[in-house]
């Protein structure tokens, strides 16, 4: 018996989410939900499902739901579905703010509902390979640039792309947080464009995220540094290299994992805490810590502009 999936939202990324159940063994793609009908036809006469421009329609034919869609929205939308009986993929952040994200983790654990939030470079086979090699960092550094796009300009960048490093740094390092430094600025938008945040963590462990959207390239590297290596990770070409000591000498290592597509993998993983009743590795609780720290950060870069303004 097959898996009924829909997807809610299908702009650019609804849509790969759409394509990818339409191609996963066991489970149905049952409809696709979008304001915009012409849109979510188009989506629907691709990948064969029903179509709807209402999502409360196409709930109660659906096992699981992806919800694709604005942040804004995020709050509203799952919690009718979970009030259905229906578990979650939610795509990052979770929620707008943290009573919200709060209020989704609260409601999914009364009603027994299994969410998972989409941060996809869980899944990078980078970071699935570099993990094992990991056991205790002490300095961690990423770098998240990206040219300008004119694209999720309505948010700052904290929550645009500096979120799915934090969330990575905060898997690595098993330790609590203790103290966030940050500096970012607006050029381009009226919101935050680059930033630079330091996380410090009771274990000693450090870290230094770094995100633009302003960037003349686009990078995404990061490098875990621990004592008896350091181990470097590009997303882009899912590598890694690790460095370490061998006869008084530093070796290097170059490791290539099999190219995968990160969101298919997710969505493999998803359908199969579904299946199994399993808790997602980044379910609504790592969702909102991701979150808090992002909006942390997001509250000291506005405070030290707005002082700056005085």
């Amino acid at each position: 018996m097959s898996l009924k999936v829909g997807v809610i939202g299908v702009g650019y990324l609804g849509r790969h989410h759409a394509r990818i159940y339409s191609e996963l063994p066991g489970v149905e793609l049952v409809a696709v939900a979008d304001c915009n009908r012409e849109q979510a036809e188009k989506v629907a006469q691709d990948f064969g499902c029903g179509v709807h421009t209402k999502y409360e329609d196409m709930i109660g034919a659906c096992d699981a739901l992806s919800i694709v869609t604005n942040t804004t929205t995020h709050h509203a939308i799952a919690l009718d579905c979970i009030r259905a009986g229906k578990d979650l993929l939610i795509e990052k952040p979770i929620a707008s703010d943290l009573r919200q994200a709060r209020e989704i983790v609260e409601e999914a654990e009364r009603r027994n509902v299994l969410i998972q939030i989409g941060h996809l470079e869980r899944y990078n086979p980078g970071i699935k390979a570099a993990s094992a090699m990991i056991n205790s960092p002490s300095f961690i550094e990423s770098r998240r640039m990206s040219p300008f796009m004119g694209r999720a300009d309505d948010v700052d960048v904290t929550i645009d792309l500096m979120i799915h490093d934090i969330d990575i740094v905060l898997s690595l390092v098993p330790s609590r947080l203790m103290h966030i430094r940050a500096i970012g600025e607006s050029v381009i938008t009226d919101k935050i464009d680059f930033a630079k945040a330091w996380l410090e963590f009771t274990n000693g462990c450090t870290a230094l995220i770094s995100a633009s959207r302003i960037a003349s390239e686009k990078v995404r590297t990061l490098t875990v540094f621990q004592q008896d290596s350091f181990v470097e990770i590009d997303y882009q070409k899912q590598e890694v290299m690790r460095h370490f000591k061998a006869d008084r000498k530093v070796t290097s290592e170059h490791i290539r994992p099999e190219t995968r597509e990160p969101l298919k993998e997710e969505l493999k993983d998803f359908v199969s805490c579904v299946i199994d009743r399993r808790r997602p590795d980044v379910s609504g609780v790592e969702g909102m810590n991701a979150l808090e720290v992002a909006l942390r950060i997001t509250d000291i870069l506005k405070a030290g502009c707005q002082a700056c303004r005085q």
